[in-house]
C-alpha cells in the first residue's frame, strides 16, 4: 500500500524542525524585486526583504510557483509509488492553488490531491499538521483531502499589523485609509474570512492594545478550540508573540502553542512587527 506524503508551499511558514521531522515537502513562492527573483525562504530572508523595501520605498511583487515547479516537486514522490496531498495558500490570495491543480492533472487520477487551505501562514500549518497525523494513521490521500476540507471551515486566522504602509503599497488598503490610520494611530485587527482579508476591529493607540483586542476576540471561543495545537505567528515581533503564547496557555490549557516566524511572502504583504493567532474549532 502506498504512503501519503504531505506537501505545502512556503506561505505555510512551517518551522524547519517540523519539515524535517514530518517529511513535509515545500514548494516555494517567489519574491520579485527589480534586481532579481528570489525563492521564498531559499534565496532570501524576511530581514532582507524589509531592508530592500526600506531602501527602495516599494514592495516586491510575489509570484506563485509555476505548474512546472509543482510537477518537478511531485514527480519523484509519484514515481516512488507514493501519493500526495498538497495544501495551498488561499486561492483568493494567489494563483498557487490553480497552478498546483494544473500540475496534479499531469499525474494519474487520484495520485495528487490538491486542497485550498482558504487561509495563510499558521492556518496552513495547522492543516498540514492535521494531514501529517492522518497520514501517519494510514488514511488515503482522498480521505485526508476530505478531512482538510471539513477542517478549514472551522479555522480562525486573525492578525495585527504594526503599520498600514505595507497593505497600502500592496493595494490592500486605500491611500486615505492609510493616511487616516497613520494620523490617528489606528491599528486594525484583520481576519481571514472566506479566504480574504477583512478588518474586524479597529484599535486606536499602541499596538499592544490591538494585540490585546485580538486575544479578547479569540477568548470567547475557548470551549470550541481544538486545543491539540494553536499557533502564534509573527514577523520580527517575538515579544508580542511570546505574550500571546503565555496568555493563551493560561486561558486555554492547550496541549501545544507553537510560535512560528512568517516568511518573505507573508512579510512582504503585512510588514515587520506583525503578529497573528491561528486555531481550529472542534468540528
Amino acid at each position: 500500500m502506498s504512503t501519503v506524503k504531505i506537501f505545502s508551499d512556503s506561505t505555510s511558514d512551517l518551522p524547519q524542525g517540523w519539515k524535517e521531522k514530518y517529511d513535509v515537502g515545500i514548494v516555494p513562492l517567489y519574491v520579485v524585486f527589480d534586481d532579481g527573483t528570489y525563492k521564498d525562504g531559499v534565496d532570501i530572508t524576511p530581514e532582507e526583504v524589509y531592508r530592500k523595501v526600506a531602501a527602495k520605498g516599494s514592495l516586491p511583487k510575489t509570484a506563485a510557483p509555476s505548474p512546472a515547479d509543482f510537477m518537478a516537486a511531485f514527480a519523484p514522490v509519484i514515481e516512488s509509488g507514493n501519493d500526495i496531498v498538497y495544501i495551498s495558500l488561499s486561492s483568493a490570495l494567489s494563483s498557487t492553488y490553480q497552478n498546483a491543480l494544473l500540475a496534479a492533472g499531469e499525474f494519474p487520477e487520484g495520485r495528487v490531491e490538491v486542497v485550498d487551505s482558504e487561509t495563510l501562514c499558521g492556518g496552513i500549518a495547522l492543516l498540514v499538521m492535521k494531514a501529517v497525523r492522518a497520514a501517519a494513521k494510514g488514511h488515503s490521500a482522498a480521505e485526508i483531502a476530505e478531512l482538510l476540507k471539513t477542517a478549514r471551515k472551522h479555522m480562525d486566522t486573525q492578525f495585527v499589523v504594526d503599520t498600514l504602509d505595507y497593505l497600502y503599497m500592496g493595494g490592500r488598503c486605500s491611500g486615505m485609509q492609510n493616511f487616516i490610520g497613520s494620523l490617528l494611530k489606528i491599528r486594525p485587527v484583520l481576519k481571514l474570512i472566506d479566504g480574504s482579508i477583512v478588518p474586524v476591529s479597529k484599535v486606536r493607540g499602541k499596538k499592544e492594545k490591538a494585540v490585546e483586542q485580538m486575544l479578547q476576540n479569540a477568548l470567547p471561543d475557548i470551549k470550541n478550540m481544538d486545543k491539540e495545537l494553536l499557533i502564534v505567528a509573527h514577523t520580527l515581533a517575538e515579544e508580542d508573540a511570546e505574550y500571546l503564547k503565555r496568555a493563551l496557555q493560561q486561558a486555554t490549557g492547550a496541549q501545544e502553542i507553537a510560535v512560528i516566524e512568517a516568511g518573505c511572502v507573508i512579510g512582504s504583504h503585512c510588514g515587520p512587527h506583525t503578529v497573528g493567532l491561528m486555531y481550529l474549532r472542534e468540528s
